[in-house]
């Protein structure tokens, strides 16, 4: 770039006026390492054209990297000027176009230089969204124990109180899961392919399932509760101003069963199994001031059994089928395998078995086994058939009440069936309750 090129890099501008080229635009590049050197060597060479002679002068960028040479071909009218090399600063500046360039002289260098630049700007949106992920995973961990524990604390309270302090959280947990249900059913993963109930039906039914178990603690009995609460039901659905359909009796009847009928069993088993545990240790050093020996009633202790082994079971299952899940259990849930529900199965019924040796109920082997088997049944098919009306719906989680845990149904879908069949067991199989 003549002599002036060596001292001062303003001199590019001096090319321009000198031999008559016009630059389109100048535009900013990336600055070189630190430790390394950027040079522009000018060469020119005399080219003939069909009205005059044309020389040009070529810009040879050098780079001490895996790419070649750059180099820019400027033709210009003038005398010839022989070049030398000189160093370019750290934000030095290519000419972008000008006029009569020959661009087929342009090498690849640019294009790759903003090709790898572009491929920069694109995985560094990816890496954030990785961080963010992991960020966004271990918050939810935090607020799943965080939750849990509270959850599992106040649940424990409650079942110690019993009586009408039980029923009462239980109508609770019975009317938020009733009215998650009926929205799922209303979802558009569902309402495509049924006409669900009118939201006045589904509220209606809603506040009969939360009736029930307060229902049951009074009158002793579920029978008369359901059966009234179904004759309502059906008269609201006939009644309706529009023509009734099928799906709507089905899927009301339904709801009225899994969320209302179903979680009394534990209002029965809690405060109906009233007998004392005659061979519960515990209960003769258990404080006054709490309700003394009385307090522990065959209810109590089958209670926390139950709600034990179910946690051990979940929590066994989840280890077990992330360290050796590889057979699917079922289409309803990929995630669940064969390998994890043996686990699940296998510390629910140790789970049962330690703790009937020590609170001493029930007193026998196999009623202990047989008590942990079918709480890990109920657990697994209410699982279940919470997760055929969650893929249905097409959701993951019920809803959005327990921040890390998702919903009320997706909290107590394993205790739904477990109620039930573990007051039967013990009420049926089991001599004088098992005492």
């Amino acid at each position: 770039m003549a002599a002036s090129c060596s001292t001062s890099y303003s001199s590019h501008v001096d090319i321009f006026d000198r031999f008559n080229v016009i630059p389109v635009s100048i535009a900013p590049v990336r600055g070189s390492h630190h430790h390394h050197h950027h040079y522009y060597q000018t060469q020119f060479h005399s080219t003939k054209s069909n009205s005059s002679s044309l020389r040009s002068l070529t810009l040879i960028r050098r780079r001490p990297t895996q790419f070649t040479d750059s180099k820019l071909r400027l033709p210009f009218d003038g005398p010839v000027v022989f070049g030398s090399n000189c160093g370019v600063p750290k934000f030095r500046r290519v000419i972008a176009a000008v006029a009569r360039a020959e661009p087929e002289r342009i090498d690849d260098f640019d294009a790759q230089f903003n090709k790898d630049e572009a491929n920069k700007s694109h995985d560094l949106p990816v890496n954030e969204d990785s961080v963010a992920a992991h960020q966004s995973k271990a918050s939810q961990l935090k607020k799943r124990i965080v939750f849990g524990l509270g959850i599992g604390i106040s649940a424990g309270g409650v079942v110690l109180a019993g009586g009408w302090v039980f029923t009462v959280a239980l109508a609770a947990v019975v009317f938020v899961g009733a009215r998650e249900y009926f929205e799922l059913v209303r979802s558009k993963g569902i309402a495509d392919g049924m006409t669900p109930p009118p939201r006045y039906v589904s509220r209606v039914c809603s506040v009969f399932c939360a009736l029930m178990p307060l229902a049951t603690l009074y009158f002793g009995q579920i029978d008369v509760s359901v059966t009234s609460a179904a004759f309502v039901l059906v008269t609201a659905l006939l009644l309706q101003r529009r023509s009734p359909r099928f799906s709507q009796f089905s899927s009301a009847m339904f709801g009225l069963f899994y969320c209302g009928y179903l979680p009394c069993f534990w209002v029965k088993m809690r405060c109906g199994l009233a007998v004392p545990a005659l061979n519960t240790k515990l209960a003769t050093s258990w404080p006054w001031l709490l309700g003394g020996p009385a307090q522990w009633t065959v209810g109590l202790v089958a209670t926390l059994v139950s709600i034990s082994s179910i946690i051990a079971a979940d929590t066994c299952a989840f280890a077990g089928g992330k360290a050796f899940g590889r057979t699917p259990l079922t289409n309803i849930s990929p995630k669940k395998t064969w390998e994890g529900a043996l686990t699940g199965l296998g510390g629910c019924v140790a789970t049962t078995v330690l703790l009937s040796k020590m609170l001493s109920w029930p007193i026998s082997l196999p009623s202990a086994v047989a008590f942990g088997f079918l709480n890990f049944v109920g657990s697994l098919f209410g699982d279940l058939i919470e997760s055929v009306i969650k893929r249905d719906a097409g959701v993951k989680d019920s809803g959005t009440l327990i921040p890390g845990h998702g919903g009320i149904l997706d909290r107590v879908d394993s205790y739904v069936f477990t109620g039930a069949l573990g007051y039967s067991f013990v009420k049926t199989f089991l001599r004088l309750y098992g005492v």
